[in-house]
């Protein structure tokens, strides 16, 4: 499996000793607030057993995102094939960290190398990304990394219950316009 490191950040392979913290993140409020119901340690474990099987069955997934200067777990961010159900099609990033880590930039900083991942190495035309509508601070990170919104493409999640969880919105990134915006800087 491959490891991706930033300045800041190791994103890696999953490890027991992750599931303790993945698991405290799962059942905090603030951070299931745009997600649904908080996870039981049950759901978080079996949550991590599905990331590793999606990883060694097709090469990408969710890695777990660690700080490099401490080895803290902070959460994950990856890519995932877009759910069956929903009116689009295609792999889509996401990130989740603690609420001990928000603020200081790191899911912009996994969310660019994950991009760079899926356009250098994968070779995928476009990524998506998927939140709820009321998620603003999702959808600054994914206009930081260079994803745009056409409002057009706003959905209900078919898969969440009535009320705030279902209004969600799409923003995309082509791998042309992730290019162009590496040679311009």
């Amino acid at each position: 499996m491959t490891e991706l490191r930033t300045d800041r950040l190791v994103l890696r392979r999953w490890r027991d000793t992750d599931h303790e913290p993945w698991a405290a993140m799962n059942a905090d409020p603030e951070v299931r607030e745009h997600l649904g119901e908080l996870m039981t340690r049950e759901q978080s474990d079996a949550s991590v057993a599905r990331f590793r099987a999606e990883f060694d069955r097709r090469g990408y997934g969710w890695w777990a995102v660690e700080v490099r200067a401490t080895g803290e777990f902070i959460g994950f961010a990856g890519l995932d094939q877009v759910d069956e159900g929903m009116p689009f099609a295609g792999v889509e990033i996401g990130w989740r960290l603690a609420r001990s880590a928000w603020g200081q930039g790191y899911a912009t900083e996994a969310a660019l190398t994950v991009l760079a991942y899926g356009f250098d190495t994968l070779e995928l035309p476009e990524i998506l990304a998927v939140t709820t509508a009321a998620n603003v601070r999702s959808q600054a990170v994914m206009r930081r990394i260079g994803m745009t919104r056409d409002p057009a493409d706003d959905f209900d999640d078919p898969t969440a219950p009535e009320g705030p969880l279902r209004p969600s919105v799409l923003f995309r990134i082509s791998a042309a316009v992730h290019d162009q915006a590496l040679h311009s800087v």
